[in-house]
Parts: structure tokens; C-alpha cells; sequence
């Protein structure tokens, strides 16, 4: 996403960005990523990363108010991040969510979004359009509770 929608050619942005995950996601710790990637992408890495300490309403929050702040490359990652997560509750969203729950995502992820803009507009644009899809997909499944049954159904 970074590199084919965003032209961003920096490897060291585009490291953090396969890694952004990793504190959060398993038991590697800041300090490993910075001996075994550097201080630059360790630093994108921490940027991007949640306190799994903090509630999830109190981590959401932050990530709207923090994204203004952002450096340009941790905002990139960030908005990458968006699209794909956008993209993946749209097409195959968490099991049992509730349309309210998807909606709610859809919102919350362009308050978060908003702070990141000015990085990149193709990025922005790509968003943008994956927050109307899922808006469009979820109003008609909310219209039309058979709209998720396959053809053949």
C-alpha cells in the first residue's frame, strides 16, 4: 500500500510498516526491534504502537488525538494501516460483529484519519474510498438482511 498506492520509497518506512504490529501483536519487546532494525524504524514502530495497559476505549481515543502529531512517516503507516483494517471489516469483518459495531469502526477509524491528512493524497484518496465502500456495503446489508447470502443460497 505504502510503495504502489503512496510512491513512499523509504526502507526504513516501509520496515516499520511490516513491523508496526509486532510489540502489540507478540512478546517482542521496543528494545528489540531497535537492536535488530535501528533507532529510525524503532521509532516509527513505537509511534504507531498501542499501551495494551490502557483500556480500549482509552487506546482508541488516543490514537485520534495523537495522530496529528505524528511524524510523516509514522502518519503514512498509520493511514496504510487504516485502509487495510477499513478494507478487511468491510470484506470479512470479526465474527459476531454487529452492523452498529462495523459502523461505529468505520466512524472512529475517520477521526483517526483526519489527523493523519497531509501525508500523502493518494493514500488519503484510497481511504476515502474504502470508508464510502464499507459505508455503502454496510447500508445495504442494514437494508437487506439477504444482501450477505450468496447467490446459489
Amino acid at each position: 500500500m505504502l510503495s504502489e498506492v503512496g510512491r513512499i520509497d523509504d526502507a526504513e518506512v516501509l520496515a516499520a510498516a511490516i513491523l508496526h504490529d509486532t510489540v502489540e501483536d507478540t512478546d517482542t519487546k521496543p528494545e528489540e526491534i531497535r537492536e535488530l532494525f535501528g533507532e529510525r524504524i524503532a521509532a516509527y514502530v513505537a509511534e504507531v504502537t498501542d499501551d495494551k495497559s490502557l483500556e480500549k476505549h482509552v487506546r482508541k481515543q488516543l490514537q485520534v488525538e495523537h495522530a496529528p502529531h505524528l511524524t510523516p512517516g509514522a502518519k503514512a503507516i498509520k493511514l496504510a494501516d487504516k485502509i487495510s483494517n477499513v478494507t478487511d471489516v468491510t470484506n470479512d469483518p470479526p465474527s459476531g460483529w454487529p452492523h452498529q459495531r462495523k459502523m461505529e469502526y468505520i466512524d472512529w477509524a475517520e477521526r483517526v484519519v483526519e489527523g493523519l491528512r497531509g501525508v500523502s493524497p493518494a493514500l488519503e484518496v484510497k481511504f476515502d474510498e474504502a470508508a464510502r465502500r464499507a459505508r455503502e456495503v454496510f447500508a445495504a446489508q442494514a437494508d437487506s438482511p439477504s444482501a450477505q447470502a450468496s447467490p446459489s443460497a
